[in-house]
């Protein structure tokens, strides 16, 4: 055993190792002004002062950029850098030349943020498992998601999102192990972090009503009283800090959810047929071409994008053909990418229905309200995004990087399920381990890209 967890440590920091080499590299080779709607981030950076501080424009948001409706807080470093680089230069075109520079400030920062969300992880885990902090069984199942590497390396609001998150479960496992028993400064520091959370991207309010589940725990009356008084000052400091900027959508557009289209109302006729099932057509395509505009499915869409790239920003693009690195074969790579990852996939789902059991089998069955939790969010997390897909019926807002907290969540129970086998089936966790790290192996040329 002993044995075993040295192998485990070694492997681990080669892990680590090849994670800083794919940032290093896509800092090297990759541009955020390629990524998802590019152009507008760039505007709201350009125009962040001028969207937020009253009376400084008479322009209203929306003709600013199109990412009005945005929460401002991924904007926030890069637009002061902008301001700062503008005031030092005398160019002719201050704004595109300044661009470059604070592009690779947001790419710094994510790169950062990233690292400090696998700490986070890692450091819960350290303290419900009581196992060592760099382990592998945590490492190994987020680094193989292709869509971590291409999120964090544009200019959105979701790494916020995800590392914000990985400090909330570290905080929520603590305070679970006490049964609530917190202090002030407990209440204060969750509700900041829920209110910056709130600031980063809409898709973080789906991670919101999971807390209520915490309210219905069977333990006590008197724990279920610590964590409704636990919930009401934290969401009250949380609205104090992100409620503004959606009464200003309000103020300014008359609803708190306003966007860059006009919803449709609710009807599952919105989307069309081959929208919610996948035929054998596609099935076909899902394993030789996974790459736009052969996929119409979400599922065949969604999936295609989590393990590669179904849009062309990062991977390859359709705009840039003559000029990237191997893109001509790319379908065909993305083709087997998708194949190699239907094992990962399986093992996500094994991890999903096996880890209550795990729980239970070692010793951490206090721990199940916050795998329940994990579960309850993700849940929220899918059905709010379904919604906005009938809601808002464009094909092309079906991308894995809106969906990346839904992901990082559902790997969590393979954690806890890895963690089991390690203690009770050294030959079972020896071949999910093995075949996890031959996909992250063969998948690796997904993390890059090949612009």
């Amino acid at each position: 055993m002993v044995k075993d967890k040295k192998i485990n440590f070694y492997i681990s920091l080669l892990l680590i190792v090849a994670i800083v080499f794919i940032f290093i590299f896509n800092y090297l080779n990759y541009d955020p002004l390629y990524g998802y709607d590019a152009e507008a981030h760039y505007e709201y950076v350009e125009g962040f002062f001028a969207l937020l501080v009253p009376n400084l424009s008479d322009q209203p948001s929306d003709e600013i950029t199109s990412e009005f409706f945005s929460p401002p807080l991924p904007y926030a470093v890069p637009a002061i850098f902008s301001v700062v680089c503008k005031n030092t230069i005398n160019v002719a075109d201050e704004a595109k030349y300044c661009q470059k520079y604070y592009g690779k400030i947001i790419q710094l920062t994510n790169s950062l943020l990233y690292f400090l969300t696998l700490f986070f992880y890692l450091l819960t885990f350290k303290f419900i498992t009581k196992e060592k902090l760099i382990n592998l069984n945590v490492l190994l199942p987020i680094s193989i998601l292709a869509v971590n590497y291409r999120t964090f390396s544009m200019l959105r609001g979701e790494p916020y999102i995800i590392f914000i998150n990985s400090i909330l479960l570290f905080l929520l496992s603590k305070h679970l192990n006490k049964n609530f028993k917190v202090e002030k400064k407990d209440y204060l520091v969750f509700g900041i972090l829920l209110g910056l959370i709130g600031l980063s991207r809409q898709w973080a309010f789906l991670l919101f009503p999971g807390y209520a589940y915490f309210l219905f725990l069977k333990n006590s009356i008197e724990i279920r009283k610590r964590v409704f008084k636990f919930l009401v000052y934290s969401f009250s400091i949380a609205f104090i800090i992100c409620s503004w900027f959606y009464f200003k959508l309000f103020f300014e557009f008359g609803t708190f959810t306003a966007f860059n289209m006009a919803p449709s109302n609710f009807s599952l006729y919105n989307q069309p047929t081959d929208f919610y099932f996948i035929n054998r057509d596609e099935i076909l395509y899902l394993f030789t071409k996974p790459i736009r505009p052969y996929l119409n499915s979400f599922f065949g869409i969604i999936y295609s994008d989590l393990w590669g790239d179904y849009w062309g920003y990062f991977v390859f693009t359709s705009k840039y053909l003559d000029t990237g690195r191997n893109q001509l074969a790319i379908g065909d790579y993305l083709a087997r990418v998708n194949l190699i990852s239907l094992i990962p996939t399986i093992f996500i789902f094994i991890g999903i229905l096996r880890s209550k059991f795990a729980l239970k089998k070692t010793n951490l069955q206090k721990y199940q309200p916050f795998l329940s939790f994990i579960k309850l969010s993700a849940l929220f997390t899918i059905s709010g995004y379904f919604w906005f897909l009938i809601k808002f019926p464009v094909s092309d807002a079906i991308k894995a990087t809106y969906l990346i907290q839904f992901f990082h969540l559902l790997t969590i129970p393979l954690i806890f399920y890895l963690s089991y086998l390690q203690q009770t089936n050294r030959k079972m966790y020896g071949f999910f381990i093995t075949t996890l790290i031959f996909v992250f192996i063969h998948n690796f040329s997904a993390y890059l890209s090949h612009f």
